[in-house]
């Protein structure tokens, strides 16, 4: 089936129109008279509400969910001149990306206000270029804690008034309890307010939803760290010995080579290290872990949580049927089954030309069939032995863990060619 046409041009670009807390006195003469000029103004109650009389268009409110009514409202309205409001900068988190991805920036005349985390930086003195915003709104808390580090300055834009709360308790639960915390309410208005405390004595009462919460990360005594790059400790896991240990995770990543955007199918996830640390390495690393066991499954589900990227998708299933519904891999790794009848056909074929494929295995017979993919398609065999020193009597000797055997290679960059 071909690709359907795209929507034809709105007569008139749509007006995206930043406004902040201070409302209508805190917006350009731009902004002010493209709202003037609307014949049909969309957004939320709050933001429709801060408008004058003079703004004389129709008012229309965002439904919920929002993402799904964009396409038709904007068909609605197609034939009147159409404004849309958002808070702050339209560009930055905000409904402007949504607008741009249905009518292409040649539809769309943004006008940004400040963002509340132009302002948050402006009152606490912080350089906007060295400060991480994590945004909660509509997203689960737990994506934070992928941006837990010692010394590390956030910014945390709230879904509501109980977000503070929220914040300080899994800072806590994350070994961060002593980081101080500052909520910023009503940026830019005469009603702005600043709370202050610490995560872990964090006792006040919910104030004002329109709040973003500035976070001086500070680990306590003790607390596990966790680096920036793969290779996490092992007991950052939940596992039943189905763990990829960390040196063997660390090259494997390596292998992998994840870049942003990309796409990792994980097979046989075991406790999904090696998917979750695929999506640590960048916001927007994504991951599908497949796992036959529906016990070890949820695990991988609550290590994703507890280590910041809950957006891991798990698929309960044996590889390689499970794999028939997923997404087009950018990169495969293989943990286990790879004896399977058909499971690495499967992953090779599913690949985008250019993408790679990773295999570890403990077993002869698993290595045979590497040896023998190896042998038809190139790339690159290795095998990995880690050894720690372990007390022997009174003395310190080495203990050498199972050899892994790892095949790592790349499909050619042309469609179709994957000889």
């Amino acid at each position: 089936m071909s690709a359907a046409p795209p929507p034809a041009p709105l007569p008139h670009p749509v007006s995206v129109v930043g406004i902040g807390a201070d409302g209508w006195a805190g917006l350009s003469g731009g902004a002010r008279e493209a709202l003037r000029e609307a014949q049909v103004l969309i957004g939320g109650a709050r933001q429709l509400d801060l408008l004058p009389p003079e703004c004389a268009g129709v008012r229309v409110g965002w439904p919920s969910p929002l993402r799904p009514a964009v396409p038709r409202l904007l068909a609605e309205h197609r034939e009147r001149r159409l404004a849309v409001l958002a808070s702050g900068d339209p560009m930055f988190y905000g409904i402007g990306r949504a607008l741009a991805e249905e009518l292409g920036p040649e539809g769309l005349h943004v006008l940004p206000h400040p963002s509340s985390v132009s302002y948050a930086c402006a009152r606490l003195g912080w350089p906007l270029e060295d400060t991480e915003t994590v945004t909660l709104v509509g997203r689960p808390a737990s994506r934070l804690a992928a941006s837990l580090y010692e010394g590390r300055r956030l910014l945390v834009l709230s879904a509501d008034a109980a977000t503070p709360a929220t914040v300080a308790a899994l800072l806590t639960a994350h070994g961060f309890g002593p980081s101080p915390m500052r909520v910023l309410e009503q940026l830019g208005s005469e009603a702005e307010a600043y709370v202050d405390g610490v995560a872990e004595t964090w006792a006040h009462a919910p104030g004002d939803r329109l709040n973003v919460i500035a976070v001086e990360c500070r680990a306590a005594a003790g607390a596990l760290r966790l680096g920036a790059v793969p290779g996490l400790p092992d007991e950052a896991y939940e596992h039943d010995g189905q763990l990829t240990k960390r040196h063997i995770r660390a090259a494997t990543l390596g292998a992998l080579a994840p870049a942003p955007g990309e796409l990792l199918w994980d097979v046989g996830g075991g406790s999904g290290s090696i998917a979750i640390e695929w999506m640590r390495t960048h916001a927007s690393c994504r991951a599908v872990s497949v796992e036959r066991d529906p016990v070890r499954a949820e695990r991988i589900t609550r290590n994703a949580e507890r280590l910041g990227v809950p957006d891991l998708q798990v698929v309960t299933g044996a590889a390689p049927s499970a794999l028939a519904e997923l997404g087009v891999p950018d990169a495969v790794f293989i943990g286990g089954g790879l004896t399977a009848p058909g499971l690495l056909d499967a992953c090779w074929q599913a690949l985008r030309p250019g993408g790679r494929l990773v295999a570890n295995t403990v077993t002869l017979e698993s290595e045979a069939l590497l040896g023998k993919w190896y042998r038809a398609h190139g790339g690159e065999l290795v095998r990995l032995a880690v050894a720690h020193a372990v007390p022997v009597g009174g003395f310190t000797g080495w203990r050498q863990a199972m050899p892994v055997t790892q095949w790592s290679v790349r499909t050619s960059s042309v469609s179709g060619d994957r000889t």
